[in-house]
């Protein structure tokens, strides 16, 4: 088979990349710690090479086309393979970095990321950030994550999606709310009359409540709306009204008595946890290691 010499290198690649990241040839120039002159000539050498330009220029400011944003996400991922080349004679680290919705981020993953690092012989770096599953998938999109952990749906046609494991909601309230004393054939038409304390629209929390909850019971009234599972469970433990959370959030809770689950008459509601990449992100042994290790580890609640 004919061997066609390349007409790119990977050092057009990093630059193209950093200007993509900073905006400017002089960001890039001081991140790639290379004159100005050099980051403009191998940008230059390489839309030479594409036979396309690859960013609009307005004054200063590169702002990425249509062509530079095909570009970027395989530039990426070779980009990670070269860097894996390069660390090839020595002992494999582990450098990720994870992205979860609130409730797996808050919740589940710490135990897992001790013990994943526990288990590494070599060196471990990881960095995790929270946030709703839309922005949890945003950070996957943009490259700022190499994985993400979500409760709610993924259905974004750059990422990929697999099942973890099943994550089951239970309705609570606390032990002094009149519903706790409710009759199961009178819990239905209270809850429609309740105050309900819920996550914010793009949470999977949320989305749990509006597709499995409202059309089983009917509408009902969002009084609070707070942005983490944490000051939700302190909303209703103090009284305030009625919410549906994961047993991992409240399953301690239960168990003492400050929580009490309202079962009768309504649905079992179990949710899928996923496991998302992005269709372009290089598989390092980093991140085959920490997915096989989560398989492995599959959490269980208390309740």
């Amino acid at each position: 088979m004919e061997t066609r010499p390349l007409r790119l290198t990977l050092r057009q690649l990093q630059v193209f990349v950093a200007v993509a990241q900073q905006g400017t040839t002089v960001g890039a120039a001081h991140g790639l710690a290379l004159s100005q002159s050099a980051v403009s000539g191998a940008l230059a050498d390489l839309e030479q090479a594409l036979d396309s330009p690859l960013f609009d220029r307005f004054g200063r400011r590169l702002m990425i086309n249509e062509t530079g944003r095909l570009l970027f996400p395989r530039a990426l991922s070779l980009l990670d393979q070269a860097h894996e080349l390069e660390r090839l004679p020595l002992p494999s680290g582990v450098q990720l970095r994870v992205a979860a919705s609130n409730t797996i981020g808050s919740y589940i993953l710490p135990a897992l990321l001790a013990g994943f690092r526990h288990a590494q012989s070599g060196p471990c770096s990881l960095d995790m950030r929270i946030g709703n599953t839309r922005e949890t998938l945003q950070a996957l999109l943009k490259f700022e994550a190499d994985i993400g952990l979500v409760e709610g749906h993924c259905q974004v046609g750059d990422l990929l999606s697999s099942h973890w494991c099943d994550d089951e909601m239970v309705v609570v309230v606390s032990p002094s709310h009149a519903l706790a004393r409710t009759s199961p054939s009178a819990t239905a038409a209270a809850l429609r009359e309740a105050d309900w304390v819920v996550r914010e629209p793009g949470s999977g929390t949320r989305e749990i409540i509006e597709e499995r909850l409202v059309p089983h019971l009917g509408p009902l009234r969002f009084a609070l709306e707070l942005g983490n599972a944490e000051a939700i469970k302190r909303a209703v433990m103090s009284g305030f009204g009625v919410s549906c959370l994961s047993l991992h959030v409240v399953g301690d809770d239960l168990a003492r008595g400050t929580l009490v689950a309202l079962r009768e008459g309504l649905p079992r509601l179990v949710r899928p946890l996923h496991l998302v990449l992005h269709k372009d992100k290089h598989l390092t042994h980093g991140l085959r290691a920490f997915t096989d290790y989560l398989h492995q580890n599959v959490p269980t609640p208390l309740g």
